[in-house]
């Protein structure tokens, strides 16, 4: 296996530093990225009037990837809103509130829940389902709505989806790339996936309590959209709400609706973009009955105004992320889509191209070869995927742990948990937008403030599977 970088690998290399010290210094990412896709598209083709074009296609090749994202992002705020001036929220958020007491609960019972819900039905799913629910009890509790977007993404993106023990859709990716059981996978994946999860948790945590306590992180720290989080936390309106009877009975109606939505999932099996449309219909039917109780006169009419105003916030949050999204994306097989094939042949991109290139510029001996699966899955992972690399990495734990046969398993769970938690993500700021828009938060602030758990989250993981290779637990 064999690869040439050229000129427009180190280009598109030289953007991506460039992109990711934007994003550290808090600059707009947009025109940066707008200018990289064309610059690339003109130096592969030649072609001004196709390098022009190339930053349409490869916007609309991102909106399409996020469309369902963005729908479900819509009906959850809309659903929020009516919720909330009706004064059904208020009664929905009372048991969490009675269990996050304190910002640091807030920070954990919160990560935790999502985590295990992430755990049925993947991250996303969960984040819609109960995130709206526990976001207004964390921030009355006294934790910002940007803290807790990040415990949601660290503990449902990060922890959950790099294991993912029940539905096993990652680690069937990495047995099968690496041509071994996925028990074995999973079994060696489990002091990594602790490690890494708790590392770069209790680091965040303490980064957010001392930013907290001198000032550097607020409740309007990284906000998108004030009114949305103001929303949250008073009933609007002429002050008309619900009565208690009908509040109350109306809140158990929902509650056992999302009940009976987890025993669909369950039962149906439903995993991914299913769970998601389930969750979707039965929060625009809520929506709707909402609205019917409270004010069935205008109902009619307000139904609509809640969906544009959930449209309006969530295209507020996703657009910002669709340039950085989409040059990105070019790293992948969308370049050969919008550029032909301008890449050398055999290339299946050009972050793939790189990992290649990566692991054949050292002598290779298991350590070694830890240190550069770790960075081939970094370097994977910025596709946004986090699945993207996961094939190359499995073939590539063969050759790097040599003669140690139990180590294949361990680098292979080493570069899985890697991939996602860049790509699946935590760092990547379109993976992060499920729990960034449901907290009214910007996306790429999160993911700055993620950058520093989870790179020492890494390096310490890291040197757990490199002892792992030499003393294994499992064998």
């Amino acid at each position: 296996m064999s690869v040439d970088l050229t000129f427009i690998h180190w280009l598109y290399l030289l953007m991506v530093i460039v992109i990711v010290v934007s994003m550290v210094y808090r600059k707009d990412t947009a025109i940066i990225c707008t200018i990289g896709i064309f610059v690339l598209g003109l130096v592969a083709t030649g072609d001004l009037l196709l390098a022009t074009s190339s930053i349409f296609n490869s916007f609309l090749y991102t909106f399409n990837q996020l469309l369902s994202l963005i729908l479900v992002i819509s009906v959850i705020v809309g659903m929020t809103h009516v919720l909330n001036i009706s004064g059904v929220n208020k009664i929905l958020v009372a048991p969490f509130s009675r269990l996050i007491r304190n910002y640091s609960t807030g920070y954990w019972i919160i990560g935790i829940t999502i985590m295990v819900f992430s755990w049925f039905f993947w991250p996303s799913p969960a984040v819609a389902l109960i995130g709206a629910f526990l976001l207004p009890a964390a921030i009355r509790a006294g934790l910002p709505p940007i803290a807790v977007a990040i415990s949601m993404n660290l503990f449902g993106h990060g922890i959950a989806l790099s294991g993912d023990y029940l539905i096993q859709g990652t680690p069937k990716l990495t047995s099968e790339a690496a041509n071994i059981p996925i028990a074995d996978v999973m079994l060696a994946s489990v002091p990594l996936v602790i490690v890494m999860g708790l590392v770069t948790t209790i680091v965040s945590f303490y980064l957010i309590r001392r930013d907290m306590k001198n000032g550097n992180m607020t409740f309007t720290t990284g906000i998108s959209d004030r009114l949305y989080v103001d929303d949250l936390l008073q009933n609007e309106g002429s002050g008309k709400q619900l009565s208690k009877v009908i509040g109350i009975g109306w809140s158990i109606c929902i509650v056992l609706l999302f009940s009976l939505n987890v025993f669909a999932l369950i039962y149906a099996d439903l995993q991914g973009d299913e769970a998601t449309a389930l969750i979707l219909g039965t929060s625009i039917f809520i929506l709707i009955i909402t609205n019917l109780l409270f004010d069935h006169k205008k109902a009619f009419t307000q139904t609509t105004e809640y969906l544009v105003s959930g449209f309006q916030f969530a295209f507020k949050v996703f657009t910002p992320v669709i340039p950085i999204a989409s040059f990105f994306y070019l790293g992948g097989s969308l370049f050969l889509d919008v550029f032909g094939e301008t890449l050398p042949q055999g290339s299946q991109g050009i972050i793939n191209d790189f990992g290649v290139a990566l692991s054949q510029s050292a002598i290779v001996i298991p350590e070694i070869g830890a240190i550069l699966i770790t960075g081939i899955g970094i370097v994977s992972g910025l596709d946004g995927s986090g699945y993207s690399g996961i094939a190359l990495i499995g073939q590539l734990s063969h050759i790097f742990v040599g003669s140690i046969e139990w180590g294949v398993a361990t680098l292979s769970s080493l570069g899985q948990i890697v991939a996602i938690w860049i790509g699946g993500g935590t760092i990547v700021p379109w993976a992060i937008l499920p729990a960034a828009a449901i907290c009214g938060v910007d996306p790429i602030e999160v993911a700055r403030r993620n950058l520093v758990p989870v790179m020492i989250g890494l390096v310490v993981t890291t040197l757990v599977a490199m002892l792992l290779i030499r003393f294994p637990i499992f064998s």
